[in-house]
C-alpha cells in the first residue's frame, strides 16, 4: 500500500501518545494541521486496506485484572471453524496464526483469573481442543513503534 503525506505523518506520530481527551481525532488534527474528517477519512482507508487493525489503548494487563497467552493445535481443516470459536468470547484478543503444531495464538484477557480459566475450559468443550495457557511470568518491554519516516 502506498501511504500518502497524511497517513505517514498519522502513523509516525500517534503509534504512541494518542491524545487522552474527550475529542481524540479533533486534537489530532489540530496537531497535523488537518481537519478532523482528514483524519478519519486516513484511518478508515488504512484500516479497509489492512494496514491498520485499531486505533486505542494498550493496557497494562497485570493492573487491570489477569491475562495469558493461549496456543491451540488445531487440524488445518478446522481453522477457520476453531478461530470463530474462539473469536466468539469477548475475553480473546491478538487471534492469529503461527507455522507450528500450536497454530492458533490468542491472548485472553478479563478481571480476574477465575474467569481465564472458565473461558479456557468453555473453549475446551466448545473445540475439543486443549489450550496451551502461558501465563506471563516476567514483562519485557520493546517499543512497537515503527516510525516511516520519510521512505515512499
Amino acid at each position: 500500500m502506498h501511504l500518502d503525506d497524511l497517513s505517514r505523518r498519522l502513523i509516525d506520530r500517534f503509534q504512541h501518545g494518542l491524545p487522552l481527551c474527550a475529542e481524540p481525532y479533533a486534537a489530532m488534527a489540530r496537531e497535523l494541521d488537518c481537519s478532523e474528517a482528514a483524519v478519519l477519512d486516513a484511518l478508515a482507508l488504512l484500516q479497509q486496506a489492512d494496514a491498520l487493525s485499531r486505533v486505542g489503548p494498550v493496557f497494562e494487563h497485570s493492573r487491570a485484572g489477569a491475562s495469558t497467552l493461549v496456543a491451540l493445535a488445531v487440524p488445518e481443516e478446522r481453522l477457520e471453524q476453531v478461530a470463530a470459536q474462539v473469536n466468539q468470547h469477548p475475553e480473546v484478543n491478538h487471534n492469529y496464526l503461527r507455522e507450528h503444531r500450536y497454530n492458533l495464538w490468542f491472548v485472553l484477557t478479563a478481571p480476574h483469573r477465575a474467569q481465564i480459566d472458565q473461558v479456557l475450559a468453555q473453549i475446551a468443550a466448545e473445540t475439543g481442543l486443549a489450550p496451551l495457557d502461558l501465563p506471563m511470568q516476567r514483562a519485557y518491554r520493546i517499543d512497537l513503534g515503527f516510525p516511516l519516516g520519510d521512505t515512499p
